[in-house]
C-alpha cells in the first residue's frame, strides 16, 4: 500500500482526488471548511465508483448514517482501531465490500429505525444545543416560540427524551448537531 496524497480541507481532499485517483480514499469527516458526508457526494458525483472509508473520531449514529448515505464503503473510529484493522478495512473496501465493525453497524440499525427529524427540527434542536430560548430560536427561525415549542414536542419522543437539555445532549452526541 502507497500513500498517494493527504489534504488538510475540503478543496485540497477534491484536487488531490482528482490529480491521483486513488484507489481507497480515508476521509475524516470534521474538515475545517465543508462536513464529510458532503465532501464524500462531491468525490461520488466525480467518480460514483470511488472507494471511500470514513477515519474519524465521530461515531454518533447520525455521522455514520450520513457517511454511508452519501457513499462511504467503510467507517471506522481512530480510537477503536485493533492492530491490523485499518490494513483490513482497505483491503476489503478495495475488493468490492463494506467494512463496517459490529458496534457501528448496530448504531446505523438503529439509525435507520428511529423515527426522522426534519430539517426544521434539526435547526431549532442546533439553537437549543447553542442555549437560545425558545423566543430567541423563535426569531433566529422567524417562527413563534409557541411554535418553536410544538417542534420540540414533536423532537422530543423522536429523540426518546423529555426536556430540551437532554435533546441537545443526545442530538449532539448522535452527530445530529455540531456544537462547533
Amino acid at each position: 500500500m502507497e500513500v498517494v496524497a493527504e489534504a488538510e480541507d475540503g478543496p485540497g481532499a477534491l484536487a488531490a482526488y482528482e490529480a491521483h485517483r486513488p484507489d481507497v480514499t480515508l476521509l475524516d469527516l470534521r474538515l475545517p471548511d465543508i462536513g464529510g458526508a458532503e465532501l464524500i457526494r462531491q468525490i461520488r458525483k466525480r467518480d460514483p465508483q470511488a472507494k471511500i472509508i470514513v477515519l474519524t473520531s465521530y461515531g454518533g449514529d447520525e455521522d455514520i448514517f450520513q457517511a454511508v448515505q452519501a457513499g462511504a464503503r467503510g467507517y471506522l473510529l481512530k480510537g477503536e482501531l485493533p492492530d491490523e484493522t485499518l490494513e483490513v478495512a482497505i483491503r476489503e473496501v478495495h475488493a468490492g465490500k463494506r467494512h463496517l465493525p459490529r458496534p457501528l453497524a448496530d448504531r446505523l440499525a438503529d439509525r435507520l429505525s428511529a423515527q426522522a427529524l426534519t430539517p426544521r427540527e434539526i435547526a431549532v434542536l442546533e439553537l437549543v444545543a447553542k442555549g437560545l430560548s425558545n423566543t430567541e430560536i423563535g426569531a433566529a427561525l422567524s417562527v413563534t416560540p409557541g411554535t418553536v415549542k410544538t417542534h420540540l414536542a414533536r423532537i422530543y419522543p423522536k429523540l426518546g427524551v423529555t426536556d430540551r437539555t437532554v435533546a441537545a445532549l443526545v442530538a449532539v452526541q448522535r452527530g445530529i448537531v455540531s456544537i462547533d
